[in-house]
């Protein structure tokens, strides 16, 4: 049995959305004195990046089993004996069908055949793939050989529907692993069913040692409902929920919606954003513990809970709003601003003539999130959005460096009324950092908005340690 503050922790990353927990996960090991090596899979280096897994647990990642630097010493099996536990998070349907069937196609895969050591798996996928026969033939499979399978957590899905298949949340998995380790961190817990010991597809050959699986505490965040949930959803509460406040203390700034630039007194310049991105963010950080400023554009929703509201119609409102709002710790400028506006706006409605339509004056809107990036009083954290249509991501990288962001969050807004993202339910977003770009598949706005403000309060902690 290892000591807890000086566990050693192999965390092998699967190919899910959920992969980007596995962030937090390294922080509360790390935090709590133990130390991480990644394996990082084909599939999971699509939603987290190597860069931000070695700069998290300060190891090198390891991606594959074609490293001939490592592989003249037979680094797999190297990787797999020196951990005290190897952690598999998350651990989507083909991962768990692989280790239920001993099959050994790449690193990840090929270490947990080889380890001598206790192994523990983390379900993560959709309802309807967690109920299937072959997944839960492959669960008790892995449980009766001595893996530790714990059960996922019930909520709504990136895919839109709800029910058991999300993965625990990193306090949780966390004190899976101190209750393995023989620790008690203190957490609050919920009652589960006992789980098998820990080990491998072929445990009956590499004796391993059990361990009583630990109980599980209510999520650090969950979700009680939002657009994936739909109706059935409603009675269960508030739309976002958050055990404890990580952003408490913190002033977030956020702009939503479009802004109107008016060409006389009743035609403007417009886009079709909804606002409802922006508003999701806002709703989240303010269950998150926030004192959250939103500066609306003209959009007809209702203001979140507990956040205060600033309505505006043009870009030059938008900035001044802006401005007096600061300072600010993190701002978050999702608000589709027009880049123009007609240089002087008619007094009176524009008639039509019948020799040729009217000529409009343009001019240059200010560029708020520029000017933010520039400002004396630029927020610690400074996020920004791309509505592309063409070079999604290149673009954003390029907005990314021009405007002095942190972040980017860049979405693909081509497709006409009905298919496009602004003013849809749903968004599909490439979050652009320093480190490197994270694809996000298709999910709720609200979804998308709880996960960046997990990824805010992560980032926020990280640089106050």
């Amino acid at each position: 049995m290892a000591a807890l503050s000086g566990i050693k922790v192999l965390l092998v990353i699967g190919g899910g959305i959920a992969a980007y927990k596995s962030c937090e996960l390294i922080r509360l090991i790390r935090k709590n004195g133990g130390s991480v090596t990644c394996v990082l899979t084909e599939g999971g280096s699509h939603f987290v990046t190597p860069m931000t897994l070695a700069a998290l647990s300060e190891n090198p990642v390891h991606t594959t089993l074609w490293d001939l630097r490592n592989e003249v010493e037979m680094g797999h099996i190297q990787l797999s004996r020196e951990a005290d536990l190897v952690v598999v998070c998350p651990a989507t349907a083909n991962m768990l069908a692989k280790m239920a069937a001993g099959i050994a196609d790449d690193l990840a895969t090929t270490l947990l055949l080889a380890t001598d050591k206790p192994v523990m798996a983390v379900p993560a996928m959709n309802v309807r793939m967690w109920s299937h026969a072959a997944v839960q033939a492959n669960v008790a499979r892995l449980r009766e050989a001595g893996v530790i399978v714990l059960d996922p957590d019930e909520g709504p899905m990136a895919c839109g529907e709800y029910g058991a298949g999300r993965l625990p949340e990193p306090p949780a998995i966390w004190n899976a692993i101190a209750s393995w380790a023989g620790q008690d961190t203190g957490a609050e817990t919920r009652e589960r069913e006992p789980q098998g010991g820990l080990g491998g597809p072929i445990a009956s050959l590499i004796p391993r040692g059990g361990r009583k699986a630990a109980p599980q505490p209510e999520t650090l965040l969950a979700q009680k409902g939002g657009a994936a949930a739909a109706a059935a959803e409603e009675d269960r509460g508030a739309l976002y929920h958050f055990d404890g406040a990580p952003l408490a203390g913190r002033h977030v700034l956020v702009t939503a919606g479009p802004t109107h630039e008016p060409i006389d007194p009743v035609r403007y310049i417009a886009n079709r954003s909804s606002g409802k991105q922006g508003f999701a963010i806002a709703a989240a950080a303010a269950a998150a513990g926030a004192r959250v400023t939103l500066v609306a554009g003209p959009v007809e929703l209702a203001t979140p809970p507990g956040v205060t509201r600033i309505d505006v119609q043009t870009a030059r409102d938008m900035a001044a709003a802006v401005r007096e709002s600061l300072p600010a710790d993190i701002a978050i400028m999702a608000a589709a601003v027009a880049d123009w506006r007609t240089r002087d706006m008619a007094e009176s409605k524009m008639k039509k003539r019948g020799d040729a339509p009217p000529a409009l004056e343009l001019a240059e809107n200010p560029d708020i999130l520029a000017t933010l990036g520039a400002s004396d009083a630029r927020p610690g954290l400074l996020i920004g959005f791309a509505a592309e249509t063409d070079d999604v991501v290149e673009n954003a990288q390029a907005k990314r460096a021009r405007k002095k962001a942190d972040w980017i969050i860049a979405n693909d807004v081509s497709g006409g009324v009905g298919r496009s993202v602004m003013g849809g339910a749903h968004n599909t977003i490439h979050l652009v950092t320093e480190e490197g770009v994270e694809d996000w598949p298709q999910m709720p706005k609200e979804e998308v908005a709880m996960r960046l403000v997990e990824r805010i309060a992560l980032a926020l902690e990280n640089d106050d340690d």
